[in-house]
């Protein structure tokens, strides 16, 4: 019988990586709700009392930025100086220019923003079709958030990290050899009081009790001090949690990010549909994992490939569901806009906690509502 192990992580809202990413897309939402059409690549680096906006924006309507940011540092918890970065204090620098018109020339014509490969992934293993450790990643991070802003504990701060290694066998997930979790605290909280509070609210809160055993490692703030977190502690720039964003390690990655991109940005765009296309082959039935790939040069609107990995699980060949995909859906980044209805201001909300998995409003490319077609062209 075949054993491995599988390690995903995820972060809170106040992890200095993921304060970047939020910030760049909360820029993205403030243009598109003013201006559907406009092209945003926007990058963010966040250190101590300081925030720094790049990137190249092309719009006719005006933000204020310093705006944006602050209520989203406020939102997030970073209300104090003593935290190394407070909403109303830090500086907020901005250096924007417009989008290069070499790049817009193909882009203005229905082509691809840049080149590269999108990959897109679902599985059986969990109800949402993600890999079950990093859905208990994020499930971890987001209860350690929440019992942060409802003032169940009072002594966190807004940094925090989640680790799940799960050990499989026979290529299902049997049980969790280890649990990390790390959660940024007031200096004068003792680490026995954290372990024991943290374990019982979040950690039993989340992990289901037959994936744990006597061998299991529970690991809560490992280095038994986690006072300076945040910008403080660690600098943060856009898209650099781009496994947490995915599918926790699991299956391919084309390297590009998604936050702080327009849908016409197909590191975003083609990477949501790529998770459409496998969500919805999975939902129908006819693999029980599979993997999607697209690849597209810039300013060109058809992919350069479209390939497609059901590991050995489907019931028809892999060349014929790449013919399926073909025939039901548009590839072009215009089509992918259309049937994913990206033109909207919904992007924020996915800087944390995962672009996929998460089967809530405004997540076009979590629903399977194309299975169906799938399981008829099949036969």
């Amino acid at each position: 019988m075949a054993r491995y192990f599988i390690t995903s992580e995820s972060v809170t809202e106040g992890h200095p990586d993921k304060i970047c990413d939020q910030v760049s897309d909360a820029i993205l939402d403030a243009i598109l709700e003013k201006d559907p059409f406009g092209r945003v690549a926007c990058e963010t680096l966040a250190t101590r009392g300081m925030i720094f906006i790049a990137g190249e924006i092309s719009t006719d309507c005006y933000v204020e930025i310093p705006d944006i940011v602050r209520a989203l540092l406020y939102d997030v918890g970073y209300t104090d100086a003593d935290m190394g970065i407070d909403a109303q204090t830090c500086a907020v620098i901005s250096a924007i220019q417009e989008q290069s018109n070499d790049i817009a020339l193909g882009v203005n014509i229905g082509g691809a923003g840049d080149q590269g490969m999108m990959y897109g992934y679902a599985t059986t293993e969990t109800p949402e079709l993600m890999p079950l450790p990093i859905m208990l990643a994020h499930k971890l991070v987001r209860r350690l958030a929440e019992i942060r802003r409802t003032n169940i504990v009072n002594y966190l701060h807004p940094d925090g990290k989640s680790q799940i290694t799960m050990e499989y066998e026979n290529e299902k997930p049997v049980r969790i050899d280890t649990v990390i979790l790390s959660a940024q605290h007031h200096p004068h909280m003792g680490s026995e009081k954290i372990h024991s509070e943290l374990k019982k609210l979040v950690i039993d809160e989340i992990i289901p009790e037959h994936l744990i055993d006597d061998h299991t490692k529970l690991l809560i703030n490992p280095t038994g001090r986690f006072v300076i977190g945040g910008p403080q502690g660690d600098t943060g720039v856009t898209g650099r949690k781009i496994m947490v964003d995915t599918y926790g390690g699991v299956g391919h990655h084309g390297g590009g990010c998604f936050s702080g991109k327009d849908p016409t940005k197909v590191d975003r765009s083609a990477s949501y549909m790529a998770r459409y296309c496998a969500k919805n082959l999975v939902a129908s039935g006819i693999c029980k994992k599979v993997e999607v790939s697209l690849s597209y040069a810039i300013g060109i609107a058809e992919p350069t490939s479209i390939t497609v990995d059901t590991f050995g699980t489907s019931k028809v060949k892999d060349e014929k569901i790449i013919a399926i995909l073909k025939k039901l859906f548009d590839f072009t980044p215009q089509g992918i806009i259309d049937k994913l209805n990206l033109r909207r201001p919904i992007y924020k909300r996915t800087a944390c906690y995962g672009h996929f998995g998460r089967e809530e409003e405004g997540f076009t490319w979590e629903v399977c509502d194309m299975a169906d077609a799938i399981k008829r062209e099949a036969k």
